[in-house]
């Protein structure tokens, strides 16, 4: 599996994912919204997405929600078990993430996603 498009995952509840998508809105950029929570990427999609943001999954899991500690994990946990998680609770995985064919970047701040546009 590749991103073959550019693909925002996006939760719209989150202001945050909200401020990235109306960037990117902004500078007329053209991309795939993927609502993650309704359609959760695959154990196999979490692995590409880890190499194409190149940061350990411990840098981009939501470790403060209530799943992560159901899931027995802590930030010492190495990467196979904490996209397993992810994979199995989509609300661990950090938002907005941007996507590109060859690089990611989360975006937090918003801003961070216009650093994949230059």
């Amino acid at each position: 599996m590749t991103f073959e498009v550019a693909t925002l995952l996006h939760n719209p509840k989150c202001s945050k994912s909200r401020a990235a998508k109306a960037l990117l809105d902004e500078k007329g950029f053209s991309y795939h919204e993927r609502r993650y929570l309704d359609d959760p990427l695959t154990a196999d999609e979490l692995v590409e997405l880890a190499k194409l943001l190149g940061r350990p999954a411990r840098e981009w899991v939501r470790s403060g929600e209530a799943s992560f500690g159901e899931a027995h994990l802590d930030l010492e946990a190495g990467d196979a078990p904490i996209l397993a998680a992810m994979a199995r609770h989509p609300i661990l995985i950090e938002r907005p993430i941007l996507i590109l064919p060859k690089r990611a970047i989360v975006g937090r701040p918003p801003e961070r996603v216009l650093e994949l546009l230059r």
